[in-house]
């Protein structure tokens, strides 16, 4: 257990690293658009996020699961693109959309975690007994994703409740310039599918 601190580290580096932006504009879209009133929503979803992560990337690292690594890169995009464009459509929540929102969060994330898995297999190279080390970076990559999400709830107050601007407003805005990155995303990364 001496290498958890250093796994761990690398878990909340690796998912709020900017130069793999991808995951942090998911949580950025799955979770900005919620008030820190609305604490135990997000908790719940950042749960199903995690759940979802967590079991494709210890099925993966353990090579119970193959992916095709090009294909799984290009569906990261989709799933942001998806999410901000419910959160578009969606003038209102429903416990409908919110069950809806739970289930796909889920769902996302054993995409993403196929995702995860790539860079955890490269650290590990030939380990034995993986399970502390999948442990800390799973651990590591839930703190870096509670930081996100702290500070986009932060900005969401300051902007709702000192900058005033009208909640659908940011919702717009937010999940408008997001699906519009992860859109230029899903068209780069689809010439880059390489099918088996």
């Amino acid at each position: 257990m001496h290498d958890f601190p250093l796994y761990f580290k690398l878990g909340w580096q690796h998912i709020c690293d900017w130069q793999g932006y991808d995951h942090i504009l998911f949580v950025t879209v799955l979770c900005g658009t919620y008030l820190l009133a609305d604490w135990r929503k997000v908790l719940i979803l950042v749960t199903a996020f995690t759940v979802g992560h967590s079991i494709t990337l210890a099925l993966s690292v353990v090579d119970i699961l193959h992916v095709n690594t090009s294909l799984i890169e290009f569906l990261i995009p989709v799933t942001i693109v998806v999410t901000s464009f419910i959160n578009i459509k969606n003038k209102r929540r429903s416990p409908g959309t919110l069950r809806l929102s739970y289930a796909l969060a889920l769902f996302f994330g054993l995409i993403h975690g196929l995702g995860f898995s790539n860079y955890l297999k490269s650290l590990l190279g030939k380990s034995t007994n993986i399970v502390p080390q999948l442990l800390a970076f799973n651990l590591g990559l839930e703190f870096g994703q509670v930081l996100i999400v702290l500070c986009i709830l932060t900005v969401s107050f300051i902007l709702l409740n000192v900058i005033k601007i009208q909640r659908r407003e940011w919702t717009l805005f937010l999940s408008s310039a997001i699906f519009g990155i992860a859109l230029i995303m899903c068209i780069e990364r689809y010439a880059l599918i390489h099918f088996r």
